[in-house]
């Protein structure tokens, strides 16, 4: 009896003892699931790789606003630094993809400042120069410049691509024999071969002047006169009545004016003895950039500019900013901010840069000229671009404009 009763109770806690693994196994599967949707620690986010800086120095001497002679040309004391800026944004736009960071230092040396001294304080192997001719050689012989690169945003002077070139400096402006043979070119499109050539008291007058001479001889030209304008002629109180009986001479076709300090040149137009076009620092003129240039998507690099700087872009503006963008487009490709690696590239047949003008502008090894198209272009009108169709060279037609290679002087 009582085995039958034990026997019952076992057949009784039966169902309790297997159902206990399945409640056990049940309840663990929630802990699992939950467990497992629990999300796992976040990573520490990666520190982002160092950017590679480059450095620029914008060195500029401080200018005094010339005697105005005219309303209509207001001075403007800070050509360069403006371009200079707007490049340095448009390199650290690119540098975000390519890992690179641009930095530009200003060094403004005041009125009556000792530039050289100043120079000491230069900390960057890349510097551009906005400085007179008189003391930009000065500068890149210091032993402070001596490992920099210097890029000249100022002067056109043939003398500086010539004897006296540097090894360290770079311009970027056309020079005065660039700008004359742009001229040039274009007068023997339209057949005008024969100039009257009119010079001022100033010695860069005289420099301009024999830029045209060299232009007038290498393509053909003939000088039918020459005459100086000097400082018994007041243009502006006499200009009916002086310009007239100056400019009494033999027939010409055009009449090319060298005054670089703007003297009396506006004043010659229209009031000629005969009727002829004028070119040259007046008139028709040769220049690296205009405000009525629009082509190559030159008038999205105005509007930037002019919102930017709340006028219009100027020859100066427009080399900071060609400067500026060369050392971007170098460090870009060589993956380096080294100035000798920097240099050698630019310097060599690889560079090619974008400068709003129709084609890619580079820099000629014998004198460290910038080679660029060269604007044709009337106060309020773009006339041409030089070099002039059927104008052709070995190499490239922009060596057509200026000192080539065989006729360099730079040593």
């Amino acid at each position: 009896m009582k085995k039958l009763e034990r026997f019952a109770a076992a057949m009784l806690l039966l169902p309790l003892y297997f159902s206990a693994p399945v409640q056990a196994a049940a309840k663990a599967k929630p802990a699992a699931a939950a467990a497992k949707a629990q999300p796992k620690p976040a990573a520490a986010p990666a520190t982002p790789a160092p950017k590679q800086l480059v450095k620029i120095v914008y060195f500029a001497q401080e200018q005094v606003a010339p005697a105005a002679l005219s309303n209509l040309d207001p001075f403007i004391p800070n050509q360069g630094q403006v371009g200079a800026e707007l490049a340095i944004s448009d390199n650290n736009t690119t540098g975000q993809f390519t890992g690179q960071q641009y930095e530009l230092k200003k060094i403004l040396v005041p009125v009556g400042g000792d530039a050289l001294a100043l120079f000491d304080s230069v900390d960057a192997d890349l510097v551009l120069l906005n400085v007179g001719a008189d003391q930009l050689n000065k500068l890149a012989d210091l032993p402070a410049a001596k490992n920099k690169l210097l890029f000249d945003v100022a002067n056109s002077g043939d003398e500086l691509r010539n004897a006296d070139c540097r090894r360290n400096v770079l311009h970027i402006l056309p020079s005065r024999a660039m700008r004359a043979d742009a001229l040039a070119q274009y007068m023997l499109k339209k057949r005008w071969q024969n100039w009257f050539l009119v010079v001022g008291p100033a010695a860069e007058d005289k420099l301009y002047a024999a830029a045209i001479k060299r232009a007038a001889k290498r393509f053909g030209t003939k000088l039918v006169v020459e005459k100086e304008w000097n400082q018994d002629y007041d243009a502006r109180r006499t200009a009916q009545a002086d310009v007239p009986v100056f400019t009494q001479v033999d027939d010409y076709d055009v009449l090319v004016v060298a005054d670089e300090q703007g003297l009396f040149g506006e004043y010659l137009d229209y009031r000629t003895w005969k009727p002829r076009p004028v070119i040259g620092t007046q008139g028709l003129t040769a220049t690296a950039w205009h405000r009525t240039h629009e082509q190559w998507g030159a008038v999205q690099l105005q509007n930037r500019f002019k919102q930017a700087a709340g006028r219009w872009m100027e020859e100066q503006d427009y080399a900071a900013y060609l400067a500026v963008r060369a050392i971007g487009e170098a460090s870009i490709r060589t993956k380096s901010n080294q100035m000798p690696v920097l240099k050698d590239y630019l310097l060599s047949d690889a560079f090619a840069l974008q400068g709003y003008k129709g084609m890619p502008l580079s820099f000629r090894k014998w004198d460290g000229q910038l080679r660029q198209p060269v604007l044709l272009a009337a106060p309020r009108s773009l006339v041409a671009v030089a070099p002039i169709e059927g104008f052709s060279h070995p190499k490239t037609e922009l060596d057509t404009l200026g000192f080539d290679q065989p006729e360099t002087g730079c040593k």
